[in-house]
């Protein structure tokens, strides 16, 4: 059996012992947070009285003990099964992957706009160490990391949308335009422009300083001086013998960070009204939806797993000379 298959296996086999560790962990982290679904539920129907107000604890099996209610989660989550919204009134699996796309094309479109356009910029701030160029990609870096992505999510707007009106500024469609094919999908574009930007804005000024730095730790050393003594072009050298052994710390924290962009979209889902995991987790958090709040920590931690797996396996590819371990 090849030595990669052996460390898929048996990686799998730990992340599955992870994620159900994590499961009970988030189980008594909700559980232990204030509030009673059965008091938000019977406050929204106009009667919270102390009857109405137990019959929904047992209609939900909120008066079981918590060690029961324990038991009966994780049957389920065994099974697959996420459980029953109480506010909803419909499966969490049929919720979650409602709204899945909608998070998936905002995380997953910010994370390779923000990883491409860093190591770019990082890359040429490196090489022109000094340069006004590098002067000004550190400065804008540094105002994208410090700066709240809520804030600049509002600042896109009003410049976008609302001053210049390029750009849509809330939603994922344009309500009753009823475009269909190429015209729906370029219009779907249109409302990822402004929340992707947002998100990705952040996390590019870390990839590029990490490059930055990376490189210039790299590009002095003696295998690169033997590349140019030899007359290789430098767009070689640089993409080649540079790049390739200065990417690896960006390839760390960036498989670390691809995990958590769903938490960084719940604001981003909030501010342009996107109807994604994000904002589902904040609604949930407002009605103590807890089948809600467990489905959606659980799938988070799936997707931590196999980012970081996808790390180590692009490791290998990076770098020859890495080998995967057990």
């Amino acid at each position: 059996m090849p030595r990669i298959a052996v460390f898929i296996s048996q990686r799998l086999v730990k992340a599955v012992f992870v994620v159900l560790a994590i499961a009970v962990f988030n189980f008594f982290l909700v559980h232990a947070a204030p509030g009673d679904p059965a008091m938000v539920m019977a406050g929204e129907a106009g009667a919270a009285d102390a009857r109405f107000v137990e019959q929904l604890r047992q209609q939900f099996g909120l008066d079981r003990p918590l060690v029961e209610q324990l038991a009966t989660y994780m049957g389920k989550v065994v099974q697959a099964d996420l459980g029953f919204s109480y506010r909803q009134q419909r499966p969490v699996f049929d919720l979650l992957m409602e709204r899945l796309p909608v998070t998936l094309s905002l995380t997953l479109s910010a994370f390779v706009l923000a990883l491409i356009g860093g190591i770019l910029l990082g890359t040429l701030a490196a090489m022109r160490a000094g340069t006004w160029s590098d002067t000004a990609i550190t400065v804008v870096g540094l105002t994208a990391y410090a700066t709240p992505i809520f804030w600049i999510g509002l600042m896109l707007i009003l410049l976008f949308s609302v001053n210049l009106g390029w750009l849509p500024a809330f939603g994922t469609e344009t309500i009753g335009a009823g475009y269909t094919g190429w015209d729906a999908f370029l219009d779907r574009l249109k409302h990822l422009v402004l929340p992707v930007t947002t998100l990705a804005l952040f996390y590019m000024a870390v990839y590029t300083r990490l490059t930055r730095a990376s490189i210039l730790e790299v590009r002095d050393m003696d295998f690169v001086k033997t590349a140019r003594a030899k007359g290789l072009p430098e767009w070689r050298i640089v993409s080649v013998h540079i790049l390739r052994n200065a990417i690896l710390p960006v390839i760390t924290v960036a498989g670390f960070q691809a995990g958590h962009l769903i938490g960084g979209s719940i604001l981003i889902e909030t501010v342009f009204a996107l109807p994604g995991i994000g904002r589902l987790a904040f609604e949930a958090v407002l009605q103590r939806d807890y089948q809600v709040l467990l489905g959606i920590f659980l799938l988070t931690s799936v997707v931590v797993v196999i980012f970081n797996l996808l790390t180590d396996l692009i490791y290998s590819l990076v770098d020859p000379r890495i080998e995967v371990a057990p």
